[in-house]
């Protein structure tokens, strides 16, 4: 197959290989996809390292020490009083991710019901579905069908429900339990709700939140959301990287006002085996509170990470862009130099996304690769195949060019394929020899005696014309020409052409002593030699050439022959 021809059909269906993969990760995504990028978001993390969170989120939490002090889990009354000490703190908001869906005590719910009332405040409930994961699908124009419905939601006491705003506290994780997203909007059947996050930004801005297609709208700011009104979660660092208090300094009234004025404050459990915990590219057991603590400082600081439809639209551009020209760059040149391009291509798209990921821009790092790697393996794995086809095909028409040219003739033109395009005026010696009888045996010995007596004659003739250094330039009957003086002159090639024919006269008598059969036919050779100025040539167009000689120096030497044969 002509290779533009292939290149072209290789840049086609790597083209339509890529614009599947980007529309498929453009709507749905997919499950491979999907854990590949997460590892590949994981590996960038690391490489851009630990940064420090802005300051307005602190975390009080119910650690060790506290369930040592007050026990675990807390009692209503012991959580009442900590809300209450925190409050008088004046924060920007209070936020309890604790689930407060079974009555307690009444004092104690009492207490609690009246703390929450002292000040902003969110309390946690939860959503469950029929099946672990759930697939969204985006739909254009409708910013709550890519939503999946939960069957059942665990809400708080209606009590506390009244006494301070409620949000969902799922997360969406990846096949490791690394959390990737917060589901900012939960719905079921007759209700939206807020998450957690997104209920605590909301109080604690003092407004109320805006759904829109690629977005959520608290409201200036504009909180761009993937699919499903997803918010991207990345993490500051590991565990402690947004500032943790202990709940035992709270309620020992030790909490310092600086920790809590004029701050978001989310109380959760951080307690070792409490459960709530999450691996992260930073630290394998983040405590679920800070997971939402960190969804909390995106969405009120706006510095969590953009992916939405546009940054999907751009990464299927990437991943179609990126495929053919790794292709192209294949098909261009296989050489090392080609390669060197190839492999700074990728490193110039790796520090790009890169860039983009450190800067707050997700870029997909999965979905190049994917679109882009197969293509161009499978597309220079062809490449390869065809060469070492071409190669075994040269190779053997080298082969039988070394076995039908002249010896040295064929390893010449091979190294220069323009050797005697024009006609070359030199000095040149010249044999001619040739069976005598010939004709008159090969019309009763048969066609296949007659093959075999003219291979050996030829076997004959090339052994001396090699061992000697002369060049076979025609072979047609039972007769042939062979020249000393190509491919370029030499001093000696009077005298080995001297020393040829007398071999080829010796070698050829005793063959003919050798076939009792040739002598009752009277079968005879003749030679004839001569040494001088000749013209060699290509003879013939396009794909049927061959190497001559004309001049005076091959008449003489041709004539030379039928004066011999004369002479017997």
């Amino acid at each position: 197959m002509n290779h533009r021809l292939l290149t072209v059909i290789a840049l086609l269906l790597a083209g339509l290989w890529a614009a599947a993969l980007g529309y498929v990760n453009l709507n749905a995504g997919s499950g491979l996809l999907d854990r590949m990028e997460a590892s590949l978001a994981d590996i960038r993390s690391a490489i851009v390292g630990v940064k420090t969170p802005p300051p307005v989120v602190s975390i009080v939490a119910i650690d060790d020490r506290t369930a040592r002090a007050h026990g675990y889990p807390l009692d209503r009354a012991t959580l009442a009083r900590l809300a209450g000490a925190i409050t008088t703190l004046k924060p920007k908001a209070l936020a309890i991710d604790i689930l407060l869906v079974d009555p307690g005590p009444e004092a104690g719910d009492a207490a609690l019901t009246t703390a929450l009332r002292q000040g902003p405040s969110v309390i946690a409930a939860a959503a469950t579905f029929a099946q672990s994961s759930q697939r969204v699908t985006d739909v254009a124009g409708d910013p709550l069908a890519a939503i999946p419905e939960a069957n059942q939601l665990l809400l708080p006491l209606p009590r506390f429900a009244e006494a301070a705003a409620v949000g969902i506290v799922n997360v969406a994780t990846d096949q490791t339990g690394t959390p990737r997203f917060i589901p900012l909007i939960s719905r079921s059947a007759d209700r939206l709700d807020p998450a957690f996050p997104l209920r605590v930004a909301s109080v604690a801005l003092g407004v109320d939140p805006t759904i829109e297609p690629d977005a959520i709208m608290l409201g200036k700011l504009r909180i761009p959301t993937d699919i499903g009104q997803r918010l991207p979660v990345t993490f500051y660092g590991g565990h402690g990287s947004i500032a943790t208090f202990s709940a035992a300094d709270a309620l020992d009234g030790k909490l310092s006002a600086d920790a809590v004025t004029g701050r978001i404050v989310v109380i959760g459990s951080t307690v070792t085996g409490g459960g709530d915990v999450f691996p992260t590219p930073f630290d394998p057991v983040m405590p679920g509170v800070e997971v939402m603590s960190t969804a909390i400082t995106h969405l009120v600081t706006g510095d969590g990470m953009v992916r939405d439809h546009r940054i999907r639209l751009i990464d299927a551009g990437i991943a179609v862009g990126l495929t053919l020209v790794l292709v192209s760059l294949v098909a261009w040149r296989r050489s090392t130099a080609g390669y060197i391009i190839i492999v700074l291509t990728l490193i110039v798209w790796a520090m790009i996304n890169l860039s983009a990921f450190a800067h707050g821009y997700w870029l997909s790092a999965a979905l190049p690769i994917a679109a882009a790697l197969p293509p161009a393996l499978i597309f220079g794995a062809a490449e390869l195949w065809l060469d070492r086809g071409r190669a075994r095909h040269f190779a053997e028409q080298s082969a039988l060019l070394q076995r039908i040219e002249a010896p040295g003739l064929g390893e010449w033109l091979a190294r220069d394929p323009n050797f005697l395009a024009a006609p070359v005026r030199q000095n040149a010696a010249v044999i001619f020899i040739d069976l005598s009888g010939f004709t008159g045996l090969s019309e009763n010995v048969g066609p296949v005696a007659v093959s075999e007596m003219l291979s050996g004659f030829f076997e004959l003739v090339d052994e001396e014309a090699r061992a000697h250094g002369g060049a076979i330039t025609s072979f047609m009957g039972d007769g042939a020409m062979i020249l000393f003086g190509l491919p370029e002159p030499a001093d000696d090639d009077a005298a080995r052409a001297a020393t040829c024919a007398v071999s080829l006269c010796e070698r050829i008598r005793a063959w003919l002593q050798a076939h009792a059969g040739f002598a009752p036919k009277k079968i005879g050779f003749k030679v004839g030699a001569h040494c001088g100025p000749i013209v060699a040539s290509r003879l013939g167009t396009g794909d049927r050439q061959q190497i001559t000689a004309a001049g005076d120096t091959i008449n003489v030497g041709s004539r030379l022959m039928e004066v011999a044969a004369r002479h017997g």
